[in-house]
C-alpha cells in the first residue's frame, strides 16, 4: 500500500470525484432532490448537509464541517489518510476499467 503521493493524484482525488459516486461506494446514506444532494453527516449523524459542486466540498450545517472527498472518506470508514486515499485511487481505478 503506497504511503507516498504525488500532488497531481491528491488534487485529482479532492477535485475529480463525484460525491454522488463516492457516497454509493461508501454505501453511505443519502438523498438527491434536483440537483441538490443531502447525506447523513458521518461526524454528527444529522442529515442538515449540502453540496458546492464547484468546489467539490460538502458541508453539514449541524456541526459545521465541509468535507472533501479524502476527509469525508477518512471519516466515514474511520481511517487514517493513507488508508483513504488508497481507498479512493482504488475506486476510481475500478471506475475507469
Amino acid at each position: 500500500m503506497p504511503k507516498h503521493f504525488t500532488e497531481e493524484q491528491l488534487w485529482q482525488l479532492r477535485n475529480k470525484i463525484p460525491f454522488a459516486a463516492l457516497l454509493a461506494s461508501l454505501n453511505w446514506p443519502c438523498k438527491s432532490r434536483g440537483s441538490q444532494l443531502t447525506f447523513v453527516c458521518p461526524r454528527c449523524g444529522e442529515s442538515r448537509s449540502d453540496l458546492n459542486p464547484q468546489e467539490n466540498l460538502v458541508r453539514c450545517f449541524h456541526c459545521e464541517t465541509n468535507f472533501n472527498p479524502i476527509d469525508f472518506t477518512m471519516v466515514a470508514r474511520g481511517c487514517d489518510f493513507v488508508e483513504a486515499v488508497n481507498y479512493l485511487l482504488s475506486h476510481i481505478q475500478q471506475r475507469s476499467d
